[in-house]
């Protein structure tokens, strides 16, 4: 058996990362990697930085001696473009990181084609944060100032940004909330990388807000953005669905528990996720061994004791998750086994040498 290229693949490139999932990401760096010729739809919010990137990828084929259509890019301001790099018959697969809602417009045409392909889109995620009592006991003021920063870095604009935190109540989740509400409070407003995830943001945190009824944040205009945060209880939280949403930005939710005991069945009800933490201590284990295995079918990625904002490629890491994390639960756009997607495995039998390709021999 041997795994082959599956073809030409159509790339779109991430509005958040201009360089590390736009043109010259993990998905084009996969996908050439397994043998396949590249095309690049370049993001309308950074077309200047995606041409730039690509006349150095460009250069690089050249230099290398590679064909010329190994790799090309489009660019679009709307969707007609996009579109038509789904829909061409050359293309044998696409691989996308943004919204829910773009992402499942193209999986919906992926798979109307007359050959429908395989659509491989990282569409976010809340990314739940479980603190235990033994990790809150000793270290909750921490915990509050770490997640503060890890929820604001780079204007929150991370698709791993940890959300959502699930305490239990008590006046260690007051420290931990009053720690971070400090930390948020002491930073300057950040500017957002597009006006469009700028005004999604302003939106979806106001409707958060007013959703949850207790929050700490303030209005911004044009392209700022100020950290908030949003704080409700586990009957609102399991009775209004849109506090599950993601809201693309520095907004983190604060889920207080009646009793840690709630933690297994508040995992259970999650939707698919990218990532999920756990704070703990060693006293924390038998309720950690109960969340372990319900986080296996929830999420792509279990962290304890750190913070999922940081993505290393590495032979170990998953950047993907079940539906609506991503679209293939199987499939990861970061680490090396994001070449996978791009491979399709051919097996021989009961060949003759002279006829096995020349890496089977």
């Amino acid at each position: 058996m041997i795994q082959r290229p599956i073809g030409p693949v159509g790339v779109f490139g991430a509005s958040n990362f201009p360089l590390a999932f736009s043109v010259a990401g993990g998905d084009t760096a996969s996908a050439l990697a397994a043998g396949c010729p590249v095309v690049v739809k370049g993001h309308p919010g950074h077309p200047g930085t995606s041409q730039i990137v690509a006349e150095a990828i460009a250069a690089a084929v050249a230099a290398s001696g590679l064909p010329g259509g190994v790799f090309s890019m489009v660019h679009d301001g709307g969707l007609e473009v996009g579109r038509a790099l789904v829909e061409h018959p050359l293309i044998k697969a696409v691989g996308f990181t943004g919204s829910l809602k773009g992402g499942r417009a193209l999986y919906d045409l992926c798979a109307a084609r007359p050959e429908p392909i395989p659509f491989f889109g990282e569409l976010g995620s809340i990314n739940p944060m479980f603190c235990l009592p033994g990790a809150m006991e000793s270290r909750a003021e921490a915990i509050g100032r770490d997640w503060a920063a890890s929820l604001s870095m780079g204007a929150g604009q991370f698709c791993t940004n940890p959300g959502v935190v699930f305490v239990t109540e008590g006046p260690q989740a007051e420290a931990m909330v009053a720690a971070a509400t400090e930390a948020m409070g002491a930073g300057a407003p950040q500017v957002m990388l597009t006006d469009g995830i700028a005004k999604a943001f302003h939106e979806g945190a106001e409707r958060m807000a007013r959703t949850a009824g207790k929050s700490f944040g303030q209005a911004c205009e044009g392209r700022n953005a100020t950290p908030w945060l949003i704080e409700t209880d586990l009957a609102a939280w399991e009775a209004n669905e849109e506090l599950a949403d993601e809201v693309f930005g520095p907004l983190g939710i604060v889920v207080r528990l009646p009793d840690a005991s709630d933690m297994p069945r508040v995992a259970a009800g999650l939707h698919g996720q990218l990532t999920a933490t756990l704070q703990m201590e060693e006293g924390d284990t038998d309720l950690a061994r109960t969340l372990v295995p319900v986080l296996e079918r929830k999420v792509g990625r279990i962290l304890v004791n750190g913070y999922p904002t940081g993505v290393e490629v590495a032979d170990a890491m998953v950047h993907g998750g079940p539906y609506p994390a991503s679209t293939n639960f199987g499939a990861t756009s970061v680490g090396t086994l994001a070449i996978r997607r791009w491979l399709r495995p051919v097996s021989f039998q009961n060949m003759p040498e002279a006829l096995l390709p020349e890496d089977l021999r």
